[in-house]
């Protein structure tokens, strides 16, 4: 795996959720107005408690995040997004490390059992054991992703109105088809391979055009997207190419760099640099640790 560290989960600590198993559902009662008040008093009304519905679940999510229930944090964060409006930067990242952390979860679930699943090959009854297990996590995970990218078509990335949100959603988009492909098979597989890469790149094609090479998204997406060219793809030239091409060109803009986004944006590129490093030692596995 090529250094895949989600920029989304620790850079801006807000790249990556809800399954059809969680059983936290938070209320929204509150949504309901008298009939019997004046239509322009209902609509007042029904206004102010949907913005104190959204503060509310807004809170929980970050109640959620500090106790590391992100399940639950999850969940506060899809009922926000369900309400249609388009996500505050905030919450977009409340959004973002919450499914993210989940879907990691798996992921690292998944890897450790297909290991063990590999070592019990003289043992048939431990293997099937282990087979079992590990399409039970691909249910979840799948689950998950579903969820996510339901979530990025239906509401988030048609709500989006600046660019750079558009690229976060696309980005978030390839991240999670890329998570699909890493436990599909056959030609679900190519679909969902496909699917990634071309989120993937209508998001670098908007990044290219509307923001700065320092920038932390743009940067985010470069270390994803050579990422998924390096283990998905198997295509090591192209990763490392575009991973050269974003360091070199942040670098040659250093000056423009954002005091606020400073830190963000020189992690990510010391990721980058450190993936060109390990790609260059020939150390694939190390290549791929930095993403997510």
């Amino acid at each position: 795996m090529l250094l895949l560290y989600s920029w989304c989960v620790k850079v801006v600590s807000g790249a990556l959720l809800s399954t059809s198993t969680w059983s936290l559902q938070f209320p929204l009662d509150s949504l309901s107005t008298s009939l019997h008040e004046p239509t322009g008093c209902h609509r007042l009304t029904c206004i102010q408690r949907i913005a104190m519905d959204k503060s509310e679940l807004v809170q929980k999510a970050k109640l959620a995040e500090q106790a590391e229930r992100y399940d639950d944090m999850a969940a506060a964060m899809k009922a926000v997004t369900e309400q249609g409006h388009e996500l505050s930067n905030e919450e977009r990242n409340l959004l973002s490390v919450a499914y993210k952390n989940v879907v990691g979860a798996r992921r690292s679930s998944w890897r450790v059992i297909s290991s063990i699943e590999q070592k019990t090959e003289r043992n048939e009854k431990k293997q099937q054991m282990g087979r079992e297990y590990r399409e039970k996590i691909e249910t979840e995970l799948r689950d998950i992703c579903n969820d996510v990218l339901e979530l990025l078509d239906k509401y988030l990335i048609v709500n989006a109105t600046q660019p750079e949100s558009k690229v976060f959603y696309l980005k978030m988009k390839g991240d999670y088809y890329r998570y699909l492909s890493e436990v599909a098979s056959g030609d679900n597989k190519q679909t969902t391979v496909a699917n990634s890469q071309q989120a993937y790149q209508e998001a670098f094609e908007i990044s290219k055009k509307e923001m700065q090479p320092t920038h932390p998204i743009r940067l985010g997406l470069a270390l994803n997207f050579s990422v998924f060219y390096y283990e998905i793809l198997n295509s090591p030239e192209k990763a490392c190419n575009l991973a050269k091409t974003a360091f070199d060109e942040a670098i040659a803009e250093l000056d423009t760099l954002n005091e606020d986004s400073y830190k963000d944006s020189t992690l990510i590129m010391q990721l980058l640099r450190d993936n060109l490093t390990v790609s260059s030692t020939g150390q694939t596995a190390a290549f791929c640790a930095a993403a997510s």
